[in-house]
């Protein structure tokens, strides 16, 4: 397990370094003019070129990005160009509302999908079938029209929730949940009706196969067939989809916090993208990347404790 483990760090660091080049050399190479949209139109030349030694833009690229991944390396990434402010700082400040967000949308979604699957595959017929159909509607629902009945009816007619805003956990752990449940819910629909669908596939596939016709006749009961052998096999590919779609759930906070007015993460990625802010936008996909990294680690070790033979492949 721990070759398994260091592996995949390996892997994800190397991930980490192609993205942020990438992302670095693409940025440079479109030129964009920093230094005059800090300065504005009336600034001189001179002025202009001030600033971009100020900034260090008039350094080699090259040399400009090995010196962010050696502040990296010693936990700076950079000052945004646009607002001085260092830009860990600026995301420790907004990082912890999308990922409130997220954590509650990925346990709705394991959560409910994980019974919808396994009801939907155990019972069959018309259970199954009504499963199956509201999980297409909502996947197909428009997110936008589906945020804007739920803000109606839970925030502004029942009260339930604040329509907008968020509470940090220190300052109210009840008033946090009330700011992000409906967000996790709106950003979790999606990723339920995926992953129960793999699921609810992998599980009828397991309970067709040769060794569950053998428990059956050695007296195994339905409930230890289902929970101890056909959910444990059927979990990886759940498991793996799960991890697609939290990738998808994560892109789509941006949509999720700028209908619920939320200072998150994705509004941040956002702004920083449309000014060109490069050490911000470094700092976001490095941060980005390492997320999607982390979450594609833990799925990995939850499927090779459920099948050893992963950790060999």
């Amino acid at each position: 397990m721990t070759r398994f483990l260091l592996r995949r760090i390996g892997e994800g660091l190397v991930l980490i370094f192609i993205v942020t080049a990438i992302t670095f050399f693409l940025t440079a190479a479109a030129n964009i003019p920093i230094a005059r949209n800090l300065l504005g139109p009336s600034a001189s030349e001179a002025q202009v070129a001030a600033m971009n030694a100020k900034l260090g833009l008039d350094q080699p690229v090259v040399q400009r990005y090995f010196e962010w991944l050696a502040g990296v390396a010693h936990g700076d990434l950079g000052t945004s160009y646009f607002t001085s402010q260092p830009v860990g700082d600026a995301i420790m400040a907004r990082l912890p509302v999308t990922l409130s967000v997220l954590l509650v949308a990925s346990i709705l979604t394991i959560l409910i999908s994980g019974v919808l699957g396994i009801v939907g595959a155990s019972k069959g017929g018309v259970t199954d079938g009504v499963i199956q159909g509201v999980s297409i509607v909502t996947y197909v629902f428009p997110g936008i029209i589906l945020g804007i009945v739920m803000v109606y009816v839970f925030a502004i007619q029942l009260k339930w929730v604040p329509a907008i805003g968020y509470v940090p956990f220190a300052d109210s752990p009840i008033g946090w949940f009330q700011s992000i449940i409906l967000p996790a819910i709106l950003l979790s629909i999606g990723g339920i009706a995926t992953v129960a669908s793999q699921l609810r596939g992998s599980m009828v596939d397991e309970l067709g196969r040769e060794y569950v016709r053998t428990l059956r006749s050695r007296g195994a009961g339905t409930r230890s067939i289902l929970y101890k052998h056909t959910l444990r096999n059927a979990a990886g590919p759940a498991l793996t989809t799960f991890s697609l779609q939290f990738i998808v759930m994560f892109g789509g906070s941006l949509f999720i916090e700028k209908i619920f007015a939320l200072p998150g993460f994705g509004t941040y990625a956002y702004t920083t993208t449309i000014q060109g802010d490069l050490p911000a936008m470094l700092g976001v996909t490095l941060v980005s990347v390492g997320l999607v990294v982390v979450v594609n680690t833990i799925v990995d070790l939850a499927n090779g404790w459920l099948n050893p033979k992963v950790r060999t492949e």
